[in-house]
């Protein structure tokens, strides 16, 4: 195996998690891609919340929000990231909203560590423009709403103790070498 491709996969790293890595960020951020690309480096698990909130609810995140409400949804992510975090050293994905909620935050902060992946809004709305999965932008101006949603998050974003930039233009082998980069400053959490 070529030097390139084993610092890609991985497997030249001797590093693990000592503790959850729970990416935190607006829709589009690339929590999901980043998140993957991430345990598979470090051969740990990966879990995206919002798939596990629609596993146990055996119906989209869409269809809870149409059926039971924002405030529904919430709760049940919640209880879905508090049981993700109990499981163990691994790669968390969060919906877009999950990190707003003062009982979230405590838990991953006590249970793991919390990293935002801070995209501005021309990244979000390439990302996400085109997407019918995104029920909060479906509204009669999804570009102003996502703006709107950007700007009243961020202060709460910026409480994550980790937080990566993420660029245009760069791949997801890029930016998670730049997130293994900075999770690498935190020996309690990334264990050599």
């Amino acid at each position: 195996m070529g030097a390139d491709r084993a610092h890609r996969t991985g497997r030249t790293r001797a590093a693990r998690l000592g503790r959850p890595v729970v990416l935190v960020g607006m829709m589009g951020s690339g929590k999901t891609a980043i998140g993957k690309a991430l345990a598979a480096r470090l051969g740990c698990g990966f879990v995206d919340s919002d798939a596990a909130i629609e596993e146990a609810a055996k119906c989209s995140i869409a269809e809870i929000f149409a059926r039971d409400g924002e405030k529904f949804f919430r709760a049940r992510e919640s209880e879905v990231l508090s049981r993700l975090l109990d499981a163990g050293p691994r790669v968390v994905s969060t919906g877009g909203g999950a990190f707003l909620a003062p009982r979230n935050r405590e838990a991953i902060a006590e249970r793991g560590v919390a990293l935002w992946l801070d995209a501005d809004l021309d990244l979000l709305w390439e990302r996400v423009r085109h997407k019918s999965t995104r029920p909060l932008l479906r509204t009669p101006d999804p570009r102003g709403t996502l703006a709107r949603l950007l700007e009243e998050r961020r202060p709460i974003y910026a409480q994550a103790p980790l937080r990566l930039i993420a660029r245009p233009g760069d791949s997801i082998d890029t930016t998670t070498d730049r997130v293994l980069a900075l999770l690498a400053t935190r020996p309690d959490i990334l264990e050599s």
